[in-house]
């Protein structure tokens, strides 16, 4: 079955030899406590360059980039996350659709949309909110997707392109990890060594890996599982998760990430936040990716007339 955080994991782990050529990691001190990594002012950042590079785009005489989104069911999350990816478009002058459908749509229905966008040329991307139904093949419905119009990256040639140190459209959450460590000044190593930790690592044992990790990042999905006890000191830390728990203090819900930022933060020498974190540079690194998916296909479209 497909998994999100093994693409996640595995995505970084390749990003870590793809685009860390010739920088040096640094570990501050975290005498004075942790930089907060503000993933809301590097997404701000990347949103201003890729808005520049769409004015500049539309000045060469192309057409504005168009991401369509497809979002099945009335989950309140994956609802406020479309808003949030389509006010990000129209902030950096991408134009934007939503397809809404119920979550009683078929596998073969739901493929049969993808196929229509695949074939719509004036689609560059396409995104498919998650999760998806139970009832359908995540893999089945990710591969269906264009590999040159898969603005999330999920796609095996995408994935693979990675692998082989020839990317096309990079995974877009593990690209955005890769964004906040790069321009907070965090930045991995050529050489790192990447340890994966997954459910099948003995329990007892995880601390093990994780109080040996220069850098760590965590996406399980176990609300405040990383603890300080489990880090080094001084390592860089970044939050993946994103938990919805009830409060009972408050008596409401709120969104916490996979590491107990309170108690973390003192020993941390980076830290990014949940939410404020990941979260927003991944919609951010979306948008660079549509932008990316429009000039791939213009680039194909004129190789294929000249052949």
């Amino acid at each position: 079955m497909f998994r999100y955080l093994d693409v996640l994991q595995r995505s970084i782990r390749l990003l870590s030899r793809r685009l860390n050529k010739g920088q040096k990691f640094s570990r501050r001190s975290s005498l004075f406590g942790a930089r907060i990594i503000d993933g809301n002012k590097f997404a701000k950042d990347v949103r201003q360059e890729v808005k520049r590079e769409i004015q500049e785009w539309i000045k060469e005489g192309h057409t504005v980039p168009q991401l369509t989104a497809v979002l099945i069911g009335n989950d309140p999350t994956s609802s406020t996350s479309i808003k949030d990816k389509m006010e990000a478009a129209r902030d950096v002058g991408i134009t934007s659709d939503v397809i809404r459908i119920p979550d009683s749509t078929t596998e073969m229905e739901l493929l049969d949309i993808i196929n229509s966008l695949n074939e719509t040329p004036s689609v560059n991307g396409i995104l498919l909110q998650h999760p998806l139904p139970r009832h359908v093949d995540e893999r089945v419905i990710c591969d269906t997707v264009h590999p040159d119009k898969d603005v999330d990256g999920f796609h095996m040639s995408n994935i693979g392109r990675l692998c082989l140190d020839k990317p096309n459209l990079i995974p877009a959450t593990a690209y955005a990890v890769w964004e906040l460590l790069h321009r907070s000044g965090s930045r991995m190593g050529v050489d790192a060594t990447v340890t994966t930790c997954h459910q099948y690592t003995p329990a007892n044992n995880l601390s093990e890996f994780t109080k040996a990790a220069d850098i760590l990042v965590v996406a399980v999905g176990s609300p405040c599982l990383v603890t300080a006890d489990m880090i080094k000191d001084g390592a860089v830390v970044i939050d993946v998760g994103i938990n919805r728990i009830w409060d009972s203090s408050q008596k409401h819900y709120k969104i916490v990430g996979d590491v107990d930022f309170e108690d973390v933060v003192k020993k941390a020498s980076f830290i990014s936040p949940v939410p404020g974190g990941v979260d927003p540079m991944t919609v951010a690194v979306l948008m660079k990716n549509t932008l990316q998916a429009a000039q791939i296909q213009v680039k194909k479209h004129r190789q294929d007339n000249v052949q």
